[in-house]
């Protein structure tokens, strides 16, 4: 995948996935917080399965893969749908959208628990702990009541649940000769199903929706759902579960924006410093050591160069010689 594609998908993903807290804070207006998690899950699963049948992409067939599936769905999506619409009842939506940017935090200490990441940078360890004061800060316990309370744990839950996903579905799903969308698929069918079963205690629904609830659950299910989980599981399997987790450094700008313009959610000074040292933390814990590259094999052998004790790895009078100088077979006679 080239770097500029790469790019690309980053961006999109950064726009949708930042615009899911927005389009929560309204579809909460007129649904429950499990309402709205069953709602993207099904629209999500239906747009997916849609694209598989127009692809001609197979569902996965075997067990293990199902069972496999099962794990990644409660942790990437039943869970943290279910908490972000908890946490977002007291949370803003840009501060939300702050504290899912400590996902590749989490996504780091995950890999380095489990040896994913071995003699982990003392530059990524700094960016981990300047990550957390970044959280720390936006939390502001002696400023503001609303962000200390559950409603912010949840949020926070809800990024390390995302962190385990990402870990999990890179190792156990990825690159086992199942397709992307065909994963991302399955993935909703189940969620939707374990979201399902939580529905009877999650009260009635308020009739009638208001039309700003219908577009809010239609664009979190086929926007920041569907289209947002199978660019998710592209980035994971070109790039790796630390590096797709790494688009939550674009999340706080794209929330904290949508939240001031169109909800007037207040923007002050402290978001915006947590919010720098947040982004700053996460710059570096993704920071690698870059090593110089070698000759391929087949260059060195023709060349010469990088192999000890060759004469193009030291200069002398027949590398060094100009045109003019180049060595002459003696003349006749002499």
């Amino acid at each position: 995948m080239g770097s500029g594609m790469a790019a690309v998908r980053v961006g999109v993903l950064a726009l949708l996935w930042g615009s899911t807290y927005l389009w929560i804070k309204l579809a909460l207006t007129g649904l429950t917080p499990t309402q709205v998690t069953f709602a993207r899950c099904l629209l999500g699963a239906a747009v997916l399965v849609v694209l598989c049948a127009a692809g001609r992409q197979r569902l996965p067939r075997d067990r293990g893969t199902w069972l496999r599936i099962l794990v990644a769905a409660f942790f990437c999506n039943a869970l943290p749908y279910a908490l972000f619409s908890i946490g977002q009842q007291t949370v803003d939506s840009g501060v939300a959208g702050v504290l899912n940017a400590t996902t590749p935090l989490w996504t780091l200490v995950v890999g380095i628990a489990i040896g994913a990441e071995r003699r982990p940078h003392p530059v990524r360890v700094g960016g981990l702990l300047l990550g957390f004061a970044g959280v720390l800060l936006i939390f502001a316990p002696w400023h503001e009541a609303g962000l200390t309370g559950w409603g912010a744990l949840a949020i926070l839950g809800a990024a390390v649940s995302y962190a385990l996903s990402f870990t999990y579905m890179g190792r156990k799903l990825v690159g086992k000769g199942h397709a992307t969308i065909s994963l991302s698929a399955s993935q909703l069918i189940v969620a939707t199903g374990l979201t399902a079963a939580a529905l009877p205690f999650g009260g009635p629904v308020a009739m009638p929706v208001a039309p700003v609830v219908l577009v809010a659950v239609v664009a979190l299910g086929v926007l920041c759902t569907a289209f947002t989980f199978h660019l998710t599981y592209r980035l994971i399997a070109d790039e790796g579960a630390t590096n797709a987790a790494t688009v939550g450094y674009l999340l706080p700008v794209v929330s904290v924006l949508l939240g001031a313009v169109f909800l007037g959610e207040p923007l002050s000074l402290r978001i915006i410093a947590g919010m720098a040292v947040v982004l700053l933390g996460v710059g570096m814990s993704r920071w690698r050591r870059r090593t110089p590259v070698q000759p391929e094999p087949e260059v060195a052998l023709a060349t010469g160069r990088g192999l000890p004790g060759c004469a193009f790895n030291r200069p002398s009078s027949l590398t060094s010689a100009s045109p003019t100088q180049a060595v002459r077979p003696p003349r006749a006679g002499s």
